[in-house]
C-alpha cells in the first residue's frame, strides 16, 4: 500500500428533513451569497426549505450557474462578493453549482488573474485566502459535496479544466435523498454513471495490496450496479435514493483513493468532449472509459479481471479472458443506464476529434497520463478514434 494522508473536514449532514439544520450550520451575523443553477430549486421546494431555515439571515441571491459552470458567469459572482462584503457562500444545487462556488471561493481574494487558477491547476491551501462555503446537494453525482476538487469551463477558449486544494472543502453539506424525486431520468442515469466512473478511476489501475480500499471500491460498484436501473425508474423510493446519494459521495470523498495509484485519464479526455460538443459529462465517460481499458489492457488486465470476478461474478480460464469479459459487462451496464457509448451516437461532427484533443494535450504539456504515466498523446489518439 502506498503512503498517504487523509484529511476531510466536511460536516456531512445526511437524511430526510436535514435542510432545517441550516439554521445552526450557517455562520451568524454574516451576509451570505446563495448560489444556484437554472431554477430547479424553486420547482422542487428546496429554495423554500433553505429560506425557511434562514429567516434572519441577510441573503444575496446569484442564479444561473450552468451545468458546466462557466468562468465568465462565476466571475460575476466574484464581483458581487467583493462589492457586497459577503462572508459566506451557500451552494444549493448539484456538482456544477458546488464546483462553481469552489472557484468563486478561491477567486475573490486571488492575487492576480483568476484564470491562472485553472490554467496552472493551482492547489488552494490557505484558508485565509478563500471565502468559506457550505452546500445543499440537489443532484448526487460528482461527490463535490465532500471533496476539494472542481472542474470549470472557460467559454472563450472551449476549455474544461480542473483545480482544487485543501482550503476548498465545504464547511458542511446537507444531503437529503428526497431531492432526487423531481429529477429527470436522464440526470439520475448520469449521476449513477458519473459516480461509477469516479470509482473506476481510483480502482482500475494495478494491484498495490490495498485490500480494504479495493473492497470498499467494489462495494460501491456493486451497489450502483444493483440499484442504478431501479433508482432511475423509481426516484421516490427512499431506500434506492439514499443508497444512490451515499454511493456518489463515497465514490469521490477521498477515502478509496488513499494508498492506491489513480488514473483520471478518462475524465481528462471526457472533459474535452464536453467542452467541444456539450455532451453530458457522464456520457463522455461512458464513451471513453471502456476504450481506454481496451487500449491500456496490458497494464490494467489484472485489476480488470479482479473487478470482473468480484463485481460481475465473471468466470474464465485466464486473466485475459476475465478482463475482456469485464469490459463487455461494463459497457452492458452503461447501456442499461441509458448511455450511448460511441461518439458518433452523441454528435455528428466528430471526424477531427482525436487530432484536436491530441494537439490540445500536447500544447498543455500533458504528455504522460494515467497511473503509470504511460498514456501518451498517441495512446489518447487511439482511445478517441476507437470511441468514434
Amino acid at each position: 500500500m502506498l503512503n498517504f494522508e487523509l484529511y476531510n473536514p466536511t460536516n456531512y449532514v445526511f437524511g430526510k428533513g436535514q435542510t432545517a439544520k441550516l439554521t445552526d450550520l450557517v455562520p451568524k451575523n454574516t451576509k451570505i451569497l446563495l448560489a444556484f443553477g437554472g431554477g430547479s430549486i424553486f420547482k422542487n421546494g428546496v429554495y423554500h426549505q433553505v429560506k425557511a431555515a434562514l429567516p434572519n439571515t441577510e441573503i444575496v441571491e446569484f442564479g444561473g450557474i450552468e451545468p458546466n459552470p462557466r468562468y465568465e458567469t462565476l466571475m460575476k459572482a466574484v464581483e458581487i462578493i467583493r462589492t457586497e462584503n459577503i462572508g459566506f457562500i451557500l451552494a444549493v444545487g448539484g456538482g456544477s453549482v458546488i464546483d462553481g462556488v469552489k472557484f468563486i471561493s478561491a477567486a475573490v481574494k486571488f492575487d492576480g488573474n483568476p484564470m491562472e487558477i485553472l490554467h496552472k491547476r493551482l492547489l488552494i491551501k490557505d484558508l485565509t485566502q478563500v471565502i468559506p462555503f457550505g452546500t445543499v446537494l440537489t443532484l448526487p453525482a460528482t461527490g463535490s459535496e465532500m471533496n476539494s476538487g472542481a472542474v470549470i469551463t472557460i467559454d472563450a477558449t472551449q476549455e474544461k479544466l480542473s483545480f482544487g486544494g485543501s482550503a476548498l472543502f465545504p464547511k458542511f453539506s446537507v444531503c437529503d435523498p428526497t431531492v432526487i424525486e423531481s429529477l429527470p431520468k436522464r440526470q439520475i442515469q448520469n449521476g449513477i454513471v458519473d459516480a461509477y466512473t469516479h470509482v473506476m478511476e481510483q480502482y482500475l489501475t494495478y494491484p498495490t495490496d490495498a485490500l480494504l480500499q479495493d473492497r470498499i471500491a467494489e462495494s460501491i460498484l456493486q451497489t450502483l450496479v444493483e440499484i442504478g436501473p431501479d433508482v432511475a425508474e423509481n426516484p421516490t423510493d427512499y431506500k434506492l435514493a439514499s443508497n444512490f446519494m451515499w454511493c456518489a459521495t463515497m465514490a469521490l470523498n477521498g477515502l478509496i483513493q488513499k494508498g492506491v495509484p489513480t488514473d483520471w485519464a478518462t475524465h481528462m479526455i471526457g472533459h474535452e468532449l464536453t467542452a467541444l460538443y456539450e455532451i453530458d459529462h457522464a456520457r463522455t465517460l461512458a464513451i471513453i472509459g471502456p476504450n481506454l481499458y481496451r487500449v491500456m489492457f496490458d497494464t490494467k488486465k489484472e485489476k480488470l479481471a479482479q473487478y470482473g470476478e468480484r463485481v460481475f461474478n465473471i468466470q474464465g480460464s485466464s486473466v485475459e479472458e476475465k478482463a475482456e469479459k469485464a469490459i463487455e459487462a461494463t459497457v452492458a451496464f452503461f447501456h442499461k443506464m441509458g448511455m450511448l457509448t460511441r461518439l458518433s451516437e452523441n454528435t455528428e461532427n466528430y471526424d477531427e476529434t482525436a487530432d484536436f484533443i491530441v494537439k490540445r494535450f500536447e500544447e498543455r504539456g500533458w504528455l504522460a497520463m494515467g497511473e503509470k504515466q504511460n498514456i501518451t498523446p498517441e495512446k489518447v489518439r487511439e482511445i478517441v478514434e476507437m470511441s468514434y
